[in-house]
């Protein structure tokens, strides 16, 4: 496919790491199944790591335990990154074990992810030896060490996936952008340019590694979010005319395991501004800035449940609005931190102190879910570790001796919706939460009106879920869109 003339009638997909762990449902109901009945060609496949190997590889995404990086990362004395690294050998031989049923097959599979492992451990030791000398900082080159990791997982699925695609009779191809043993450095839209150029769709199926080397490193702008940039950047610069994440659940109403599987609904039609707000509360159907490109370029976003290939989805463009005021999902997240700096000297000082909190947050690299002031006093609502919040906590208290900062350890709630612009709807949320006896300890409402947001105690959680869903989704018909009656 020359990288110069775009082509507007394939699709780019993506198939996230739980589903990839199955690979018959992959084969039978994404690849053998596409929806526009064309067969298994003028699609490209970019691939996730194996559930759970990239939390091996670098840390786990929720709890933050370690994994061979984080290990690495944090002691030079300390060589268990040596002993979790062939522990993850193991694992990556067993998975290989579970889908090759040939002596040869697994063979070669174990080779191809042997080569990767061997030579991330040589690199580490050399690295590990190089920085005992003073004149050599470790903390200069963990980046790239994340990235090298990183590449591992999305190299080994990707690899055996187009290998076993091959064995059942479809024309599979490996596209590894992960430069390993590379020396070129290209910036990343022409290293997919690149990998391209001599492909044809019409023929082959491209099995692409969700990772990507690029001039500037993915993981330092998107981290974990890094093979939905891949899957967005192919989708631009090939023109494609979708763009398709397959998953392990749809997009729902709500979670089916707080609300029940009978009373979730999967949604039809929504915009980008919602797929914003999901991400915003760690929930992604897509990373925002992989989401942009997409949106720029008209390209509609697809999101599928692997294991019900015969329902056409949830459709995401950027120009729809509900023909009615909607509150599509709602969607919320637990363990967030409240930061609250009070000061009586504030008032009318607000952006001095708000600049300098901000810088904090930064530096110590903790995300911000949403924030509220008054005349006195800022909050900040942060997705963060107990450790961070102490030291944040300490730096606000040092440079405002005069303030009170708290902490406090909440949930947020959200309705979200295409278009939530309906006088009552406010009013019907919050008095569904207080007739359950929840205490709203703040809400949020922006002039867009594409979510509400209410802040509550972390125990209340799953009975605020389950109040909104029960008040603005469940009393209404569930055709095509959910509705508010206006």
């Amino acid at each position: 496919m020359p990288a110069t003339q775009p082509q507007t009638h394939h699709t780019i997909e993506k198939i996230g790491g739980t589903s990839m762990s199955h690979y018959s449902a992959i084969r039978d109901n994404i690849i053998l199944k596409p929806q526009s009945g064309t067969g298994p060609y003028q699609r490209v496949f970019v691939v996730s790591a194996y559930g759970g190997i990239t939390d091996k590889l670098l840390e786990h995404k929720k709890n933050g335990a370690p994994g061979v990086y984080g290990q690495f990362a944090n002691s030079l004395e300390d060589s268990s990154w040596l002993q979790s690294l062939e522990a993850l050998r193991h694992e990556l031989h067993s998975i290989n074990a579970s889908f090759f049923d040939s002596d040869i097959a697994l063979q070669k599979a174990n080779i191809f992810i042997d080569e990767r492992l061997n030579d991330a451990k040589q690199c580490l030791l050399d690295l590990h030896s190089l920085c005992k000398h003073g004149h050599f900082s470790l903390a200069l080159h963990l980046d790239t060490v994340r990235e090298m990791l990183a590449s591992i997982g999305e190299a080994h699925s990707a690899w055996n996936t187009a290998t076993l695609l091959k064995r059942d009779g479809i024309n599979a191809r490996f596209v590894d952008l992960t430069a390993w043993r590379s020396n070129k450095h290209l910036p990343l839209d022409e290293r997919i340019r690149q990998a391209f150029s001599d492909i044809d769709l019409n023929t082959e199926l491209p099995i692409v590694t969700g990772y990507a080397h690029c001039q500037n490193g993915l993981m330092s702008s998107f981290d974990r979010g890094y093979s939905e940039m891949t899957f967005s950047r192919l989708a631009v610069i090939t023109g494609a005319s979708e763009a398709v994440i397959h998953k392990e659940f749809h997009l729902s109403s709500a979670d089916p395991r707080v609300v029940g599987e009978d009373k979730a609904v999967p949604i039809g039609r929504t915009n980008y501004d919602v797929a914003d707000q999901l991400a915003n509360l760690g929930m992604e159907a897509i990373h925002p800035k992989a989401a942009k490109g997409l949106r720029q370029n008209n390209i509609p976003l697809r999101i599928k449940n692997t294991f019900e290939p015969e329902h056409a989805g949830t459709l995401i463009t950027g120009d729809y609005v509900s023909n009615k005021p909607c509150v599509e999902i709602i969607a919320g997240r637990k363990g967030v931190y409240a930061l609250e700096l009070f000061d009586q000297d504030m008032a009318g000082k607000y952006h001095d102190y708000d600049t300098q909190v901000i810088a904090i947050i930064k530096r110590f690299k903790a995300d911000v879910i949403s924030k509220d002031t008054n005349a006195n006093t800022i909050t900040h609502y942060l997705s963060t570790n107990l450790k961070t919040m102490k030291r944040m906590r300490s730096e606000l208290e040092r440079l405002f001796p005069e303030g009170e900062v708290n902490q406090q350890k909440v949930a947020i709630v959200s309705a979200i919706g295409s278009d939530m612009q309906a006088p009552g709807m406010l009013a019907q949320a919050v008095q569904s939460v207080a007739k359950n006896n929840i205490n709203i300890l703040a809400i949020h409402q922006s002039i867009r009106q594409v979510d509400m947001q209410l802040v509550v105690n972390e125990n209340d959680y799953n009975q605020t879920i389950q109040s909104l869903h029960q008040a603005l989704v469940e009393v209404h018909d569930h055709g095509r869109a959910i509705c508010l009656a206006s």
